[in-house]
């Protein structure tokens, strides 16, 4: 038995650049536009046995507006990040430079104040790993960028560090097979219509 967990990431008008630690800022009208230009291709998530969102405002605006009516997930939320919380990492190395790149260096560092790499990957990744297994059951999860990073980086069971070179844009959607411990990414195209001849 194989499950599939689709990842939606959240709507926003950010880029990795600009994206803020635990910004709980709601969907601003770039984000809505955002959604409505996809809807049309992503409505048919809102089909799948089990939809699930992060309890950040955006992820579950973007579930809504997707017609998905998703369920919070606590374990979905973005990583603690202790007196760095609304800051871009930018923002971060210009105060503790020192401090940021102990933190980037070590996955197990909590200089911060807040959650460790390390434990926010185990925790996203518990997350996946106890998603309930049916006969080819889907799921879909709106969340935002950095939490599908973390489950990326757990499915494949990446090194840690692999989190850094991640990017996932704003509504964009990966996929992951398989069950608990055993996962493969999924990447979805485009089957080429048959010609005629």
């Amino acid at each position: 038995m194989a499950l599939r967990v689709t990842f939606v990431a959240a709507a926003g008008s950010f880029s990795r650049r600009t994206e803020r630690f635990e910004d709980d800022r709601p969907l601003d009208r770039a984000g809505w536009s955002g959604v409505q230009r996809v809807v049309h291709a992503l409505l048919p998530l809102a089909a799948t046995d089990l939809r699930y969102c992060s309890p950040n405002p955006r992820s579950r605006a973007t579930g809504d507006g997707l017609g998905y009516a998703p369920l919070v997930q606590l374990a979905l939320r973005d990583c603690d990040m202790g007196r760095w919380r609304g800051l871009t990492l930018g923002e971060a190395m210009a105060r503790e430079p020192e401090v940021v790149d102990a933190w980037l260096a070590d996955p197990r560092a909590t200089v911060h104040g807040g959650e460790s790499l390390l434990d926010f990957l185990t925790r996203v990744g518990g997350w996946l790993d106890t998603r309930p297994l049916e006969e080819n059951c889907r799921v879909v999860a709106v969340a935002e960028p950095s939490v599908i990073r973390a489950a990326l980086v757990y499915a494949l069971k990446a090194p840690p560090a692999t989190y850094w070179n991640i990017d996932v844009q704003a509504l964009s959607r990966i996929s992951v097979t398989g069950r608990a411990g055993r996962w493969s990414l999924c990447i979805e195209g485009v089957s080429p219509q048959p010609t005629r001849t």
